[in-house]
């Protein structure tokens, strides 16, 4: 079924003229007629009849009207769709951190639609651990996902966007709660509350702790660093955390390691493999084009 002649046949069906359709649709009455007639030996049966002067659908013609314009309604919704999305507008899914959500990426987001007022965009936030927001991104759950750095072997495109200093934190009654900075050595005593594994900090805070030899007292594991920080307050033990405002909130000592000296460095990652909607790779730009500004918090 031609698509012209399905405009053809509703906008005749709405005049039920055949000369003043014509005029509308920029075709000359011939063209219109002709195309009808094909439609109507395509489908074996009259769409329209003469009444008086006009042209009235037959009951068959009405049937197939329901039909031809729910089928150009959804089709035009689509063309309209794409077209916004060529311009820029449309949905751009992040997954993030969780303490990058405390303030970097709602910044970044504020900041980009103050700078692109007249673009519809929106967006959804996701949060999670480096590893589960890796895999949301290779199965096209995400656009963009800010975390650790991802594997190599997972061929992803990763820009380092942020830095975080990582910071001891102890109870207020824990014996180094008299301390303002230490060695990180002289955590070996004490029970920590550590990431696991599957976070991307994990590897970073175990490399720290390699590097000075020393085979730390894991006595808790979890994923999320605010829950890490809520178990330190209660005493459950030290722990290696990246700075983040909350833990001023909390009851807890917060140490700057002198030794080894580490910083964690958070990463924009996507999969140039697939296919980058207009308003994400404009959102992409819009990050690295400030991401000198966004440099890590300081304690």
């Amino acid at each position: 079924m031609n698509l012209f002649y399905l405009r053809y046949f509703v906008t005749l069906a709405h005049v039920q003229h055949y000369t003043k359709a014509a005029e509308q649709l920029c075709i000359t009455q011939p063209s219109l007629s002709h195309a009808i007639t094909q439609m109507e030996k395509e489908l074996g049966l009259p769409l329209f009849e003469k009444n008086g002067r006009n042209t009235t659908l037959t009951r068959y013609g009405e049937e197939f009207l329901a039909c031809a314009e729910h089928t150009l309604s959804a089709l035009d919704a689509g063309i309209e769709s794409l077209q916004r999305s060529a311009r820029g507008e449309g949905m751009i899914r992040l997954g993030l951190l969780r303490t990058l959500g405390i303030e970097f990426i709602p910044r970044l987001a504020a900041g980009f639609l103050k700078e692109n007022p007249d673009l519809d965009v929106q967006f959804t936030f996701h949060t999670g651990v480096t590893q589960t927001l890796l895999d949301g991104l290779a199965a096209r759950k995400f656009d963009l996902v800010f975390c650790s750095q991802p594997p190599a072997q997972l061929k992803f495109t990763a820009v380092r966007v942020q830095k975080q200093h990582l910071v001891l934190i102890v109870p207020r009654d824990h014996p180094l709660a008299l301390r303002n900075t230490i060695d990180l050595a002289e955590t070996a005593p004490y029970p920590q509350v550590f990431f696991e594994k599957s976070s991307g900090i994990r590897s970073v805070v175990d490399k720290m702790f390699a590097q000075i030899g020393i085979i730390p007292q894991i006595a808790y594991e979890t994923e999320e660093d605010q829950v890490i920080a809520g178990l330190v307050a209660q005493g459950f033990g030290a722990a290696v955390v990246p700075y983040m405002d909350l833990l001023l909130k909390l009851d807890l000592k917060i140490l700057q390691i002198r030794s080894p000296s580490y910083t964690r460095d958070l990463f924009m990652v996507n999969d140039d493999r697939i296919f980058m909607p207009p308003c994400v790779r404009r959102f992409r730009q819009f990050v690295l084009d400030g991401k000198t500004l966004q440099w890590s918090e300081t304690i």
